[in-house]
């Protein structure tokens, strides 16, 4: 059972969004938050495994409570679901430890696939995100290639293995079975990987990944 703390300041979308995960009897909904604040304190008092997060909120918006969220519940994968595309906003949720960014305009099959993702240690953008992160980073490729390579190249070749793999957007049980270790090892290279390559998260890694063209 994947347990999800869901945080819109909007009753009628929380009970839209609440409506649409109760068709997956593996995704239980364990506590609502009407704002940033209320929904840190309700992951420190049920230790959900994905924070579904809206950004417009009161109190604490959505990326402050991501950052707080990252720093005291680091094991609660935060998924942002919002309405908001700006660079700006998809950049600072990222950056403050996001595993995922969904459009509240989005397929809900995203959203499903993204708990899952998420629940499981890997990130996920929704398509229209994910084509916007690409062109964000999109500029002088060529020399940004250059340096995800001289970057790669301070990697051990099974770090370079996991790598590729999680910039193919697997989760570490999946890395472990194709590599034929266990998760926990998988973990450890994850760890190693993200420190030599001086990246906050995943999603980082996985564009460094895609930019040195490990994939």
């Amino acid at each position: 059972m994947i347990r999800v703390l869901l945080a819109d300041d909007e009753p009628l979308v929380r009970a839209g969004i609440r409506a649409v995960l109760a068709a997956d009897a593996e995704i239980e909904v364990v506590a609502e938050a009407d704002n940033g604040r209320t929904a840190v304190e309700l992951a420190l008092a049920h230790r959900p495994d994905v924070v579904l997060l809206d950004i417009a909120m009161p109190v604490l918006d959505g990326l402050a409570a991501a950052a707080e969220l990252t720093r005291t519940v680091p094991e609660a994968g935060v998924l942002m679901l919002t309405t908001f595309s700006a660079d700006a906003h998809i950049a600072a949720a990222l950056a403050g430890g996001a595993r995922g960014f969904l459009l509240k305009t989005g397929d809900p099959r995203e959203l499903f696939a993204g708990i899952r993702a998420v629940a499981e240690g890997a990130a996920f953008l929704s398509p229209k995100v994910a084509h916007r992160v690409i062109q964000q980073v999109g500029g002088d490729r060529m020399a940004r290639a250059e340096r995800a390579r001289g970057r790669v190249e301070g990697l051990t070749p099974r770090e370079r293995e996991v790598l590729a793999l999680l910039g193919a957007g697997l989760p570490n049980a999946e890395i472990a079975r194709r590599l034929h270790v266990v998760e926990g090892t998988v973990k450890v290279f994850v760890t190693s990987i993200l420190r030599r390559l001086d990246v906050a998260n995943r999603v980082q890694a996985a564009i460094v990944a895609h930019e040195a063209g490990l994939l």
